[in-house]
């Protein structure tokens, strides 16, 4: 018989098995951030963003929150945290240097430069023509 336990760690193992969710676990380091922001850096549609949005989220690796139009994920806090923290130190190490991380975070520091407003547009006109 499965455990909870045997579950949860296979949820987080999956969440774990992608580029694009490390990409964006690496990136809430920073900060709660809105989908819009996540999808300027990453320069993948809305709807790829928000399907691995909700791997890590099902795996409780990421909170989420709406305000208005916008949605917000950030890394868990309190109790949950205690459980993110050993992976995002292991792929703090594994990954230290790497390329794409160091570009991933000069991109992640020019979409918090701009309103997520202008850069919602963007993508609006991006994805329609």
């Amino acid at each position: 018989m499965n455990s909870d336990a045997m579950r949860a760690t296979l949820r987080v193992t999956k969440a774990l098995s992608d580029i694009q969710r490390l990409r964006i676990l690496l990136m809430l380091r920073a900060g709660e951030l809105c989908v819009c922001r996540i999808v300027a850096v990453l320069g993948l549609a809305p709807s790829t963003v928000s399907k691995h949005l909700s791997v890590l989220s099902a795996a409780d690796l990421v909170d989420s929150r709406k305000d208005g139009r916008w949605a917000y994920y950030r890394l868990p806090q309190g109790a949950a945290l205690k459980t993110v923290k050993p992976v995002l130190k292991w792929l703090e190490g594994a990954l230290a240097g790497d390329a794409s991380v160091e570009n991933d975070a000069r991109r992640l520091k020019e979409a918090l430069s701009c309103p997520p407003e202008r850069i919602s547009e963007r993508q609006r006109k991006r994805h329609m023509g």
